[in-house]
């Protein structure tokens, strides 16, 4: 269970949150409430989780919760949108590392090198999965370790500094208070996503039907720690003024705490090497949801394609859609790069977690009564129902252009599903009419016994 649970921690800890405060910093301090109230949705998936590995102790979470309880259609638009989630999260996790990049070297800021930048850090992981599984694991220890240290110090020490002036108001930029508190938490759920790792992984887990849910949960209550507290010292050792526009928060409160730049410089170091670390994970991560996928038919046969263990197809297909989506929202975004393919990130995430929750909700109400106690019946018919409100939640706070480009790639799924169908249903008229063909039969004896038929065709 040790390990499941540091899966889930590992992954739900990625580069995004090195940039998370200063995206949420424009919110106000309803930021801090709205990660409080994100944490309570974000164990409720987990329990979820947890109940549905359960049921199905298999490897592949949502997609394989989505197509038991659907079909193969809910399945492939699960799969299809994680899919999505994990390519575009690349593409702001490069982006994320751009700005501590410029902490090590300043002076060169220009759209032009933050986008040579961001395509680097892409580009990089991506040939690092091309050598193999080997060389993935080797740089993502490495990472794991320089990802956990900067975080920890700063949530422990950065506490010692706290000042209450700096936070600035509740709510900053107006509107309603839940409004606010929807915003920020649409922004923040990219911090929790990893919360089904352990489910994904549930077929290479130990008594999943055990482990996985204790994982998901004690993994998730962990990285809440750590993010509530780093997010919490950053806002109180950061002037709010400043933080609004940084674009390396830890960086900016390590030097707010201690003066000069050196301590900021090695938290950029830890961080863009965090970060690359995470991509690293993710983009192997990118390549597997499609392949599982693909085994039962529902993408295309490319994406079976391995080398070293690792999908190679998938890589290259991730980094080059990563890559494109980088450039368009460098030259076209009207807000910041970072906070829109965060959005649509968490759109794209919020698909196959209302799916699960929807498919929990369905086995609950199908399955049978006697072999369930009325207490524990009511238990997961609530967390579901919560699990599944607060993801839709997240959708209306998520914006209508995270929306609209999440709705885009989400429909152009369907072309490639009416692809798929068709060609698996092909495959099985051909299959059926071949194995619908018979000799003639004598007419000389018409009263000849039948035969009972042997071999494949028997039965």
């Amino acid at each position: 269970m040790l390990t499941a649970t540091a899966l889930v921690m590992g992954n739900i800890i990625g580069g995004g949150i090195f940039l998370l405060p200063a995206s949420v910093a424009p919110f106000g301090t309803i930021s801090l409430v709205a990660f409080g109230v994100l944490t309570l949705g974000a164990i409720s998936l987990a329990l979820v989780f947890g109940r549905l590995a359960q049921r199905h102790p298999d490897t592949g979470g949502p997609y394989v919760y989505a197509r038991e309880a659907f079909g193969d259609f809910a399945g492939f638009l699960s799969a299809w949108s994680y899919w999505t989630m994990t390519w575009v999260s690349n593409a702001a996790l490069a982006v994320a590392a751009v700005g501590y990049v410029h902490v090590l070297f300043p002076g060169h800021e220009s759209r032009g090198v933050d986008l040579m930048v961001a395509l680097g850090a892409l580009w990089l992981p991506a040939l690092a999965n091309f050598a193999g599984t080997r060389y993935v694991g080797a740089v993502q220890l490495v990472a794991t370790v320089l990802k956990f240290v900067p975080l920890l110090f700063i949530a422990v020490v950065g506490l010692f500094f706290f000042d209450p002036h700096k936070l600035g108001s509740f709510h900053e930029g107006g509107g309603s208070t839940l409004g606010g508190l929807s915003a920020a938490a649409a922004i923040l759920l990219y911090s929790y996503v990893g919360v089904e790792s352990a489910a994904m992984s549930a077929g290479e887990v130990r008594n999943p039907e055990r482990n996985v849910g204790r994982a998901t949960v004690l993994g998730t209550i962990g990285a809440a720690v750590v993010y509530l507290l780093g997010t919490a010292s950053v806002f109180g050792t950061v002037p709010h003024d400043k933080l609004v526009h940084s674009k390396a928060p830890f960086s900016d409160a390590v030097d707010a705490m201690f003066g000069g730049h050196w301590g900021g410089t090695l938290i950029a170091a830890a961080a863009v090497i965090s970060i690359i670390g995470a991509l690293n994970g993710w983009t192997l991560m990118s390549a597997q949801s499609p392949y599982a996928a693909a085994k039962d038919g529902l993408f295309p046969a490319a994406f079976l394609t391995k080398r070293r263990g690792v999908p190679t197809f998938g890589v290259l297909a991730a980094a080059v859609l990563a890559s494109a989506l980088t450039v368009i929202n460098y030259f076209t975004g009207s807000g910041g790069v970072f906070e829109t393919l965060v959005l649509i990130t968490t759109f794209s995430a919020t698909v196959p977690y209302l799916l699960a929750a929807g498919a929990q909700v369905y086995f609950l109400l199908t399955g049978r009564r006697d072999r369930v106690r009325p207490g524990r019946f009511a238990r997961d018919m609530t967390l579901a129902l919560v699990a599944f409100g607060f993801t839709f939640w997240l959708v209306a706070g998520a914006g209508y252009a995270a929306i609209y480009q999440g709705v885009l790639f989400l429909f152009a799924g369907i072309l490639v599903y009416a692809l798929m169908a068709a060609r698996r249903s092909t495959g099985r008229g051909a299959r059926s009419d071949a194995a619908g063909e018979a000799p003639a039969e004598p007419t000389a004896d018409a009263s000849a016994a039948p035969v009972a038929p042997t071999g494949p065709a028997a039965g």
